[in-house]
């Protein structure tokens, strides 16, 4: 990475995160609020990385211009400085469309329990009135697999976290597959990006210490690597 503007390094061989002002984009999940970041934002606050929340309702904006105003959001908000992408869920798919033409792209992104894959649950509850009420036209989208598969993926260094501690057995709707009670671990990845399996729940995975300690040492790693 370059040392441009912002920079995550400092004089000598310590990153120094707080003259770096480094910036955490925090997008939630669909049918959540930034409510459900605040632990996250609080723990990134301690480590020297200044979190911004993003907000949207997937029951009442529709898909385009959801992602425009990210889009718009991510191009002014951060002033020109060096910032990451943390989005959790539907979060990460509004995030890999609103990356493309941004005047500056993010240092990374790092995905909580992304769809990457058109969830089997999602296909399920699709024809449930109830669910086409709460997650509205982007809830459709996620059980699509056609529309998922034409998403960009991100030109940026990218993580992706998933849930392990879903139901698994003779009763669950995954039967022995990994999962986070939402979605498998295996849909929830994408070729050539890391996956880092934690002991998680689809809806709580943003709480995680191990994943929020995991962000903030690949921070410091690119500020050593400079």
């Amino acid at each position: 990475m370059d040392n441009g503007p912002g920079t995550l390094t400092s004089g000598g061989n310590t990153p120094d995160l707080r003259e770096a002002r480094v910036h955490a984009v925090l997008v939630h999940g669909m049918g959540r609020t930034p409510v459900s970041m605040l632990i996250l934002a609080a723990r990134l606050r301690a480590a020297c990385v200044r979190p911004i929340l993003f907000s949207y309702s997937a029951a009442f904006e529709r898909w385009q211009p959801c992602v425009a105003r990210l889009h718009q959001f991510l191009a002014t908000k951060l002033n020109g400085e060096r910032y990451i992408v943390i989005g959790h869920s539907l979060g990460c798919l509004l995030t890999c469309a609103a990356l493309p033409g941004l005047p500056r792209q993010p240092e990374a992104c790092f995905f909580l329990a992304p769809p990457m894959q058109a969830s089997h649950l999602a296909r399920t509850f699709s024809r449930w009135r109830l669910f086409q009420l709460m997650t509205g036209e982007m809830g459709q989208f996620v059980g699509q697999k056609n529309w998922i598969k034409q998403l960009p993926i991100p030109a940026v260094p990218t993580t992706i976290y998933a849930g392990s501690a879903g139901p698994r057995g003779r009763w669950s709707p995954f039967r022995d597959e990994v999962n986070d009670g939402i979605l498998t671990v295996a849909e929830t990845q994408l070729p050539d990006i890391p996956t880092i399996v934690v002991p998680s729940l689809h809806t709580t995975i943003m709480n995680s210490r191990r994943v929020c300690d995991d962000i903030i040492a690949t921070i410091h790693q690119a500020s050593s690597d400079g």
